[in-house]
C-alpha cells in the first residue's frame, strides 16, 4: 500500500464510529450488521468487539472473508479483507471503553468477549469534497446542463 493510498483511506475513516460488518453465513448468504469501530487510527486493520458465541464470530470459522462499509452523507468507504478472533487481553483492555461496556457488561477480561481484527486488503471509496451541499449543487448542475453527475472522487486501492 502506498502511503498516499493509506493516508486517504485513513483520512476518510477518521471520526467514523460505526461500520457495517458483512460476513458469509455457512449456507453462503451474506449477513450485515452495524458494529462499533474500536480503532480510530487506521493502519490497515479495523478492530471490533463481539460475543465469542455470536453468529458473526461463528461465520468467521468457515469464511473469514468480510467486508466493512463505513460512511456518512458525503463519504463512503468499503473495505474488503479477512477477519479473525484475536486473543490478546492487553489489547482488549486498551481498546475497551464505556460504550463497549454498554453492549458487553461482563468486561474485557471475560472469556465470552472476543476481539475481532479485520485485516483490510483493499478499499474502495467515494468522496465528495464539500459534503452534502457540494453533492446537491453537482446534482443540480448535472440536471440543468444535461451533463453526467460528477459525485466526486471514486477510487479503488490495494492495501
Amino acid at each position: 500500500m502506498t502511503s498516499d493510498d493509506s493516508r486517504k483511506v485513513a483520512e476518510l475513516l477518521r471520526g467514523q464510529r460505526i461500520g457495517m460488518l458483512t460476513t458469509i453465513a455457512p449456507q453462503g448468504t451474506l449477513t450485515s450488521r452495524p458494529m462499533a469501530l474500536q480503532e480510530v487510527e487506521f493502519d490497515g486493520d479495523l478492530w471490533f468487539f463481539a460475543e465469542r458465541a455470536s453468529r458473526k464470530v461463528g461465520h468467521l470459522d468457515g469464511h473469514p472473508e468480510v467486508n466493512v462499509t463505513v460512511g456518512s452523507g458525503a463519504t463512503w468507504v468499503s473495505l474488503t479483507g479477512r477477519a479473525a478472533v484475536v486473543d490478546d487481553a492487553a489489547r482488549k483492555r486498551e481498546l475497551w471503553n464505556s460504550a463497549t461496556e454498554a453492549w458487553l457488561p461482563q468486561g474485557p477480561d471475560d472469556d465470552s468477549v472476543a476481539l475481532l481484527r479485520v485485516e483490510a486488503t483493499s478499499a474502495e471509496y467515494w468522496d465528495t469534497p464539500g459534503g452534502r451541499i457540494a453533492t446537491v449543487l453537482s446534482f443540480a448542475k448535472a440536471k440543468v446542463t444535461g451533463q453526467r453527475f460528477s459525485g466526486g472522487e471514486n477510487e479503488t486501492v490495494r492495501l
